[in-house]
């Protein structure tokens, strides 16, 4: 029995806390290493050159072995290479350095929820704990980190007690949220009542959202977001206009206008531009729409467009990148088929 409640955990863990796309404005790693001995890193990691930025880092740390805020970007370039058990282990050393820095914890059970994705279920749910203890923790030392709140309500939602989840907890941390940002209380709110299949309570808050102004892109992606997988692309094309008017160059935008206009079936020249800029220029970076997502929907753009062999190409290109994304398998199946 606590086998299959720790393999439940699991899936429902890894499912909700990374879900496609971001729910946040990605910080710089140059904001978390601020060491002059690693004047690139800020630059590589953001580029995407995560090998690189591990060999400064590491003369970084040669030169200056108790500075934990190398130790911490280290951390995180492994975890965007899909290293969970170096990642954990540079984080785990910032911690031990530096205790008291909620962002630390909070990347530290990200990497412990990435690795329980690919354990046993015995060790999944060891791990798992591990996760809820340090993004407790994170919003323990820092209440204003927003990342670490969200994380940990995600958690509480979609794991059992046996994990140290539940309902009563989430709604509890969300209450507490709300208090210190209730735009990010509304936006946890309304993810509740998705994971919680209250569809018609959800419409109500995203659409308060959508006509809200609260001047912050990331709460305008994240609402994209719901609309894109409620396949709404007219609202999802307000969420991004917003967003739009913020900051015009952010690079995700190219992402979230070519999805609109696949869901819209409409201007499928301009669709296929933006998603193709977007996989142009974004680096793989989990703070950031994943790239095999956009070939997800290059590959429904062109099946719309019975070009089923470019389809066929961008579903399998997406599955190289995440080889276990049931949307991307249904699309191959599909063009096959046909």
């Amino acid at each position: 029995m606590m086998r299959a409640k720790a393999s439940a955990c699991l899936f429902l863990f890894a499912a909700a806390l990374f879900p496609c796309g971001p729910v946040a404005d990605p910080a710089p790693a140059g904001q978390a290493a601020q060491s002059e001995s690693s004047p690139d890193v800020e630059h590589l990691y953001d580029a995407g050159l995560y090998q690189q930025a591990i060999k400064v880092l590491h003369a970084g740390i040669a030169k200056n072995p108790m500075d934990a805020s190398l130790r911490d970007v280290l951390g995180r370039c492994f975890y965007q290479l899909g290293d969970y058990s170096q990642a954990i282990a540079s984080l785990e050393t910032a911690i031990e350095l530096d205790p008291g820095r909620s962002e630390y914890h909070n990347w530290l059970g990200k990497a412990y929820g990435r690795k329980a994705e690919e354990s046993n279920p015995f060790s999944a749910l060891g791990l798992a704990r591990r996760a809820h203890r340090e993004f407790a923790e994170a919003v323990r030392l820092n209440p204003s980190n927003l990342a670490a709140q969200r994380d940990l309500i995600r958690y509480l939602l979609n794991s059992p007690g046996i994990a140290g989840g539940g309902q009563e907890r989430a709604d509890e941390q969300i209450q507490a949220l709300a208090i210190v940002d209730p735009v990010e209380g509304q936006l946890a709110r309304a993810e509740a009542d998705v994971t919680r299949k209250k569809f018609d309570l959800a419409d109500q808050e995203y659409g308060k959202l959508l006509a809200a102004y609260h001047r912050r892109i990331g709460v305008d992606f994240e609402i994209a977001e719901y609309y894109r997988d409620r396949r709404d692309g007219e609202h999802m094309e307000q969420a991004v206009a917003k967003a739009a008017a913020l900051d015009p160059a952010d690079i995700r935008l190219n992402y979230y206008r070519g999805v609109a206009l696949v869901i819209q079936q409409k201007d499928a020249g301009k669709a296929e531009q933006f998603l193709r800029a977007y996989l142009d220029a974004a680096p793989d970076n989990s703070e950031l729409p994943p790239r095999a997502s956009a070939r997800e929907w290059l590959g429904r753009l062109y099946e719309q467009e019975n070009k089923l062999d470019s389809a066929a190409e961008q579903y399998r290109a997406g599955l190289a990148l995440e080889p276990h994304n049931k949307a991307l398998r249904e699309g191959l199946k599909r063009v096959e088929k046909k």
